[in-house]
Order: structure tokens, then sequence, then C-alpha cells
């Protein structure tokens, strides 16, 4: 099996596996509970919340646990605009943003909220000086992911949290770092960002489980209330076992993220030397920022049929977000491409246990999807 599709999911790290199990089957009290069992699986939970913080550029006081990127991405957006509507009700986030934040704006809008999406260059790429533009005296949340999910593009969050900061200080940035997580290294106070979310499964922890930065400087709604948990911000008994794999996952991946960095760097580039020799005419969507994600379009050969012949060689790849399953690319429209070279594009992401001859593999693929193809 060759599988290159870690940005739709990844395997789970058997480290966090082992300490999921015994968590589920000997350590299993409840932090809430106030007998020993109950007293102990608090102090893990501590311990826990104190790792994720520190892979977050956080404290640990700041990390609210979700059921995954989309739970924190809702809580971020619903809960600092509910919150804060009466500063303003203007929105700015991307048109290439991932679902969960587009379908929340979308909804924000039917409340009577106004949003403006900037529009990425044809590098996958948003422009500081456009965001700037955009602002408005009643901005009061802004939403940027920090790397784009199909092409691998770094936004320039930096240059708007100072921008923010100089002319919109009432305002909220949240940053989806969903993709970034462990791709870059996560700096939500350097780059003046209020909310950061992130999802285990993208990182070798278990499905079911992400995180939200929440600011000690702001407040915001809480989008699921109940008992009262995680301060009152996340209501519902946490998952003390997928938490566990999550804290392991991280450990492991912030100890390991130099050499996974150079890893995955020397893959990209052995994919793209091997395509431009093997298939020259593939064309390479975006600028890539970050190595573990690379986007190319094999005009004139669809992707869906590209990707049953691969698959039917046990290559696994995608044609786009796994979150947007048979719907034409929002991240490419956006950049401007033609329906050509959309309805032929193919993502590719690496994790760490992938190998050059996964790569071969795919290129082999490829060529024999090419032949039966353009016959």
């Amino acid at each position: 099996m060759h599988y290159l599709d870690n940005s739709a999911t990844t395997a789970v790290l058997p480290e966090a596996v082992e300490v999921m199990t015994k968590l589920m089957l000997t350590d299993f009290g409840n932090p809430s509970s106030q007998h020993s069992m109950g007293i102990k699986a608090a102090k893990e939970l501590k311990n826990y919340r104190e790792i994720v913080a520190k892979a977050m550029g956080a404290n640990a006081d700041e990390i609210t646990f979700t059921s995954g990127g989309t739970e924190a991405i809702n809580t971020a957006i619903f809960g600092a605009a509910h919150k804060n509507r009466h500063i303003g009700k203007h929105i700015i986030t991307t048109e290439f943003e991932h679902s969960a934040v587009k379908n929340d704006c979308k909804r924000l809008e039917e409340e009577g909220f106004a949003v403006t999406y900037l529009k990425p260059d044809e590098t996958g790429h948003i422009s500081a000086e456009d965001f700037e533009n955009a602002l408005r005296q009643d901005t009061v949340l802004v939403s940027i992911m920090l790397v784009n999910n199909e092409v691998g593009t770094l936004q320039p969050v930096e240059k708007i949290g100072a921008i923010l900061k100089a002319k919109a200080p009432r305002a909220i940035f949240h940053i989806d770092a969903v993709q970034g997580f462990f791709r870059t290294a996560l700096t939500p106070r350097k780059w003046n960002c209020q909310l950061m979310s992130v999802s285990g499964h993208k990182i070798g922890a278990p499905k079911g489980i992400g995180a939200l930065y929440i600011s000690r400087d702001i407040k915001i709604r809480p989008y699921i209330v109940g008992g009262g948990q995680e301060k009152g911000m996340r209501s519902g008994t946490e998952p003390m076992p997928s938490i566990a794999g999550f804290a392991v996952a991280c450990e492991i991946r912030q100890k390991n993220m130099a050499d996974d960095l150079k890893h995955v760097s020397e893959l990209a580039e052995y994919l793209k030397s091997q395509l431009e020799k093997r298939i020259p005419w593939a064309k390479q969507n975006g600028q890539p920022d970050v190595p573990h994600v690379f986007n190319v379009s094999l005009e004139g050969c669809k992707s869906e049929v590209m990707l049953r012949i691969l698959e039917s060689r046990e290559v696994y790849v995608s044609a786009g977000s796994a979150c947007a399953k048979g719907k034409e690319s929002a991240v490419l429209k956006a950049m401007g491409f033609d329906n050509k070279r959309i309805d032929s594009a193919i993502r590719i992401s690496f994790a760490p246990f992938n190998t050059k001859e996964d790569i071969d593999a795919l290129l082999d693929g490829f060529e024999q999807g090419i032949k039966m193809l353009k016959r």
C-alpha cells in the first residue's frame, strides 16, 4: 500500500494507541469524579493539556479540547461573532478557506453579518494589502487559514495580525491551523491572534479530538453547553483516551519535527524532479511553502478516473479536500484556474512514514493512467 493522502487523515501513532488502550481499559476514571480514579484522571488531563499547549505555543489555561478541527472552528467563529456583535457585524475571510470556515460565515450572513471574502492569487496566497483595504470600522472578526489544505501555501498571518493590532484592535483574529500543525511552528502571540484551531487526526492522533486556543485576553460565547467542563467553554465529559492519544502524538511530532520536515522536504523535491523527468507537461498548482502538500494537474486525465486507476494499484491520493467530496475544487477555482486544470488536479500529501518508493509507485500509476486516458 502507498498512502499519500495524509492531509485528509493519517495513521494513528502506535504510542498513541498504547496510551489510549490503557485509559480505555484500566485508567478510565472521569476527571470530574471526586474519588481517587477521578482525581487521577484530572491530574492526567492537566498534564495532557500542558503538552498540547506547548505544541500550540500557548499556556495550558488557554487550551480547550474539542471533538476536532470543525468544532474548534465553529466554537471560535460563532463564539467570537455572537459575543462581540455589539462592536460590529463585519467579518473578513478568504475565498479558499476550508468549508468549516466558509459555511460558518454563510450562516452568519443569514444572521445579518457582512462577510468580505479575499481572493488569492494564482500562486495560492492572499495579499496583506488586500486585507488592509478590506478592513472596516465595524470589522469584528477575521478568520484566515495558516496553511492551505489543497496547495500547501502559507498565508501572511503575522502581517495580518500586525495590521489588526494597529488599525482594528477590537477585532478578533482566528487562525485555522489544522493543516499547519507541525508543518510550521505555531506562535499565536507573535501573530497577534486570539483564537487558533487544530485537529488531532492530521498528526497521528485519533479522529474525534481537536483543540482551540483562546487567548487569556478575550472572552467568547461557548458553542456547546451542559455540565460546564473545560472551564465552561466545552461541556461534555472529556474523552480522556483521545486526549491522551493527542498529547502523545504532539510529544512525538514535536520531538521529531526537524527530522520529519527534512525527510518530507526531500520527498517533495524527489516528486518534483521525477515529474519533470517522466511527465514534463504536468502542471503544479500553486507555490507551496510547506513540503507536505503537492498539487498537480495532468490535463486531459480526469482526476476521479485517475484516482480509480491509482487505487487499483493500491496508491491512495485525492482530488482535493476530503471534506468536499464530489465537488470541484473551490480552492483552485478561487486561484483562477480553468475547469480543464481543476478537473485533472491531484493532491499528494506526505507524512513522515512515506518513502521514495511510494512516489515511484505513484508515478508508475500516473503513467499507466495517462496511457489509458489519452489513447
